[in-house]
């Protein structure tokens, strides 16, 4: 256990930072984003299948809906919470593992652009993708390689609580709600705390394998150990 949090004590004090911020206004950006990356999550599958994007769409209110048409529906309407998951997941994992934090910054921030330009028409969504985007952009071109570091790994983390929480809270606790699993029920069986309990499961597995097996044995960030260098 003490091996464990020398090796990792970072990440879990910005854990805790991002729980005990995590009801206040500091933490929303961060909510909002990844109900983007949610949105986006459903825009890719319904792509990928064969469909169309006709409008993504974000509220202040951490909700966001994609509107298209074809594709898979079983598909698209199960991407969304295991997609900002893994977007999350791989993020944290490429600022632990890898040297690449500026390419996948700015890959990320150019991607959040490109979907806003296509497929973003509301005001809100409109400004919060552009901006979102441009800063990741600018961030991965003109800041130091530490920070977009640090961006990373709190936007990976954060997808990490907010995934299954969310989950559990849209499937399970308020099953009600016409969320992507009472859709998903709906058309093709099954009930709403089926298919959300499922994707929870999925989720907690997810990030199971992501801490296992993707931080190492050691996540804390020693500059003296990545120079800095601009990719």
């Amino acid at each position: 256990m003490h091996g464990l949090i020398r090796g990792h004590w970072q990440l879990l004090a910005l854990t805790a930072l991002l729980f005990a911020l995590w009801q206040t206004p500091v933490v929303l950006p961060l909510k909002i984003l990844i109900v983007f990356l949610h949105e986006l999550s459903h825009a890719a599958a319904l792509l990928f299948t064969g469909g169309t994007v006709e409008r993504l769409t974000i509220v202040p209110q951490e909700g966001g809906a994609v509107i298209g048409r074809g594709g898979s529906r079983f598909i698209t309407l199960s991407a969304g919470y295991l997609g900002s998951l893994l977007i999350g997941a791989t993020l944290l994992i490429v600022a632990v593992r890898t040297h690449l934090d500026r390419v996948v910054f700015a890959g990320l921030g150019a991607l959040i652009l490109a979907a806003t330009g296509l497929y973003v028409r509301d005001g809100f969504a409109l400004g919060f993708g552009l901006i979102t985007g441009a800063g990741m952009v600018a961030s991965a071109k003109y800041l130091p390689r530490d920070l977009n570091d640090l961006f990373l790994r709190v936007i990976g983390l954060a997808s990490m609580i907010y995934v299954p929480y969310d989950i559990f809270d849209d499937t399970i606790r308020r099953s009600f709600l016409q969320s992507d699993a009472r859709m998903l029920a709906e058309e093709f069986g099954g009930s709403t705390l089926l298919w959300g309990g499922s994707w929870l499961a999925l989720s907690l597995i997810v990030i199971g394998l992501s801490l296992r097996y993707g931080l190492g044995a050691d996540s804390n960030f020693r500059p003296d150990q990545k120079h800095d260098q601009r990719t």
